[in-house]
Order: C-alpha cells, then sequence, then structure tokens
C-alpha cells in the first residue's frame, strides 16, 4: 500500500551506477564573494563574465527539472549567494516547490555578511534554516582569515537570521596555527545561543595563494581538543548533508564533523553541484561534469532536460581522492570551492 506520506511527491529516479539515489541538489547562483578566504580562493579572484552566468529563469527551470525527478532538497550556495542582485526573486520562486509538497527543503549557505538585509525575505519564501560560515570570533583574525570581511557584520546577520525565525547552523573550517585555539570556546559560544555548529577539514580545490599544508587540521584532532571539555554523545541527526554530528551533554547542543580527508563520506553520496553556468559536477572532488547551459539556450524541451540529467547522474564516479600532505600540495582540483558551490 502506498505511504500516505508520499502522497504527490515525484517518485526517486534519480540512482546512480552504485545504486545510490540524489535526492540532494547544491546549487551555486554566483561565483562571485564578496571575501576572499584563505582556504577557498586567491585573493586576486577573476571571476566569470555575467554572459556565462544561468539566468533566474534558467536556474528555475533547472532546479524544477531536478525536482521532477525526485530530488527532495534544494541548498543555495555560491560564491556569496546573497550577493547575486535580485537574489530573493530568485528564492520566491523556489520556495512555490515547498508550498507544493514537492522539496522539504530550500536552505541556503552564506557568509552572513548580507544576511541582516535578507534574513526577513528568505523567511517569508519558506526557508527555515541557513548555514552560516564563521571561522573565528576574534575581528582581526577573522579579517585575516576572509581577508577583507567584518566580523561585526557577520553576528548582525546571525542575529537577524534568529528574528527572523531561521535556525542558524555554524561552520567552521578547522585551520591548524589560524583558529584552532578558538574551536572549543566557539561551541560553548554557539550553543549558549542556539546554534549548532559543524567543523569541516579544508579541501584541495583551486589555487588560493599558499601551502594548505601549513593549515590542514585533521578533525580527529578536533574531536580529541573537544573530548577533553565536553562529553560527546553520538547523534542520530542528519540534515541531507555529509556532516556526522554528536551533543555535548553539558549544553545539549549538537556538534557536527564533515570529514572529506580523514574519513570520507562517498558511500552515502546523495548530492551532486550545479554551477552558476550550468555545469553540473557529479563529485566535489572530480572534474567530470555535464554542460546543462547549451542545452537550456539551444531550446531544449522539459524532456530533453530529464533525459540529460538521468544520463549526467549515471556518470557520477565512486567517490573522490582527496589528499592533503606534503607529498600531495597542489589541488586536487582546479577549481575554487566558490566555483562549484562547496
Amino acid at each position: 500500500m502506498p505511504d500516505p506520506k508520499n502522497r504527490g511527491r515525484p517518485p526517486a529516479t534519480l540512482v546512480d551506477s552504485y545504486s545510490r539515489t540524489i535526492t540532494y541538489l547544491r546549487v551555486s547562483v554566483t561565483d562571485r564573494c564578496d571575501f576572499r578566504c584563505l582556504y577557498c580562493m586567491a585573493e586576486a579572484m577573476q571571476f566569470l563574465p555575467r554572459a556565462e552566468v544561468l539566468t533566474f529563469d534558467e536556474l528555475d527551470r533547472l532546479c524544477a527539472a531536478f525536482i521532477r525527478l525526485g530530488v527532495r532538497r534544494l541548498r543555495l550556495t555560491g560564491g556569496e549567494p546573497l550577493v547575486r542582485r535580485d537574489i530573493l526573486l530568485l528564492v520566491d520562486a523556489l520556495g512555490r516547490h515547498l508550498k507544493s509538497g514537492a522539496i522539504d527543503e530550500l536552505t541556503l549557505t552564506t557568509n552572513g555578511s548580507q544576511l541582516a538585509r535578507h534574513a526577513e525575505g528568505l523567511a517569508a519564501a519558506g526557508v527555515r534554516r541557513v548555514n552560516v560560515s564563521l571561522d573565528s570570533l576574534d575581528p582581526d583574525r577573522f579579517a585575516q582569515i576572509t581577508r577583507r570581511g567584518r566580523l561585526a557584520a557577520v553576528l548582525e546577520g546571525i542575529e537577524a537570521a534568529k528574528a527572523a525565525g531561521l535556525a542558524v547552523k555554524l561552520n567552521v573550517v578547522a585551520l591548524r596555527g589560524l583558529n584552532e585555539d578558538e574551536l572549543v570556546p566557539m561551541v560553548a559560544w554557539a550553543h549558549a545561543r542556539g546554534h549548532d555548529i559543524t567543523f569541516i577539514e579544508t579541501m584541495p580545490l583551486g589555487d588560493i595563494d599558499g601551502d594548505r599544508t601549513d593549515h590542514y587540521l585533521p578533525l580527529t584532532r578536533v574531536r580529541q581538543m573537544l573530548d577533553g571539555h565536553f562529553t560527546l554523545a553520538e547523534s542520530p541527526h542528519r540534515t541531507g548533508g555529509p556532516a556526522r554530528y554528536v551533543t555535548a551533554v553539558e549544553t545539549g547542543g549538537r556538534i557536527g564533523f564533515i570529514t572529506p580527508l580523514t574519513h570520507n563520506f562517498c558511500e552515502s553520496c546523495n548530492r551532486v553541484r550545479l554551477t552558476c553556468t550550468g555545469s553540473l559536477y557529479l563529485c566535489l572532488g572530480q572534474e567530470d561534469r555535464f554542460d546543462f547551459r547549451d542545452l537550456l539556450r539551444a531550446g531544449t524541451d522539459d524532456r530533453g532536460l530529464e533525459a540529460a540529467i538521468r544520463a549526467a547522474i549515471a556518470r557520477k564516479p565512486r567517490g573522490h581522492d582527496f589528499v592533503i600532505d606534503r607529498d600531495h600540495r597542489a589541488p586536487a582540483v582546479a577549481r575554487h570551492m566558490s566555483m562549484t558551490g562547496g
């Protein structure tokens, strides 16, 4: 007998050659960003000409095709998604899939710099939670890591999101020699304000004008640091992404770990990434991609788009080959994180 909870939902038809069902689409709406984070991009970035970037109508049409094929979660990323002009027009358009029940969630990853002025609009469109990158609570260190960010603006954005009713999860890239002394205090700070916090290992994507081995901090070490201050209980909590969670018994708050290097999560990968130019990357750590921009601009109909999506998903690789050590200093792939959208 059909499950009444699934009534009106599209069947899950996107299954790759390793029997993984793809239900999660991360959509980069721009490669541009108002920060230049040390681990993410070079300081003198060359961004794409606007003509190469998909219009909101094109992004909306592609997202709708994925949803018809069973995608249940959409996450908007960048670059920094909130620097794209009139971004709430796209968020509002995608929000119709929440109202119809076609998707379970529409979320956003942001650096928080523009969040104060957009938080209410995001909530009105149906967004219920956002991930905010926050790698330091020290203003000078924050400026050093982001190269140009203002901590006060990000903290204002976090407060505005909370006031608008959005759940906020903080994302912290663990950086040896830069913020490792703050990681324990940041957990206490986040949990005192009702925010979950997730730690992330730096990933070998793109030329960053530096050597990632200088700051690579495996999360096995971070877990050991946290174990010395909190009682950590395993948690079954999942958000649809790769994070694995524990609960700090003393605070009641959750701590997530995203470990693409020390313990990859490829066997359960349920997601693909669409860039702002219409390239679908089947794996964050591989270069294989499928170009949808030409199909869209050639007038391909919906049936043709859906066939192309299925063909692309069939090429999804088993996993990535991320390595960071003294023998692997070069990036695993040439594109920057800001291009793929995380």
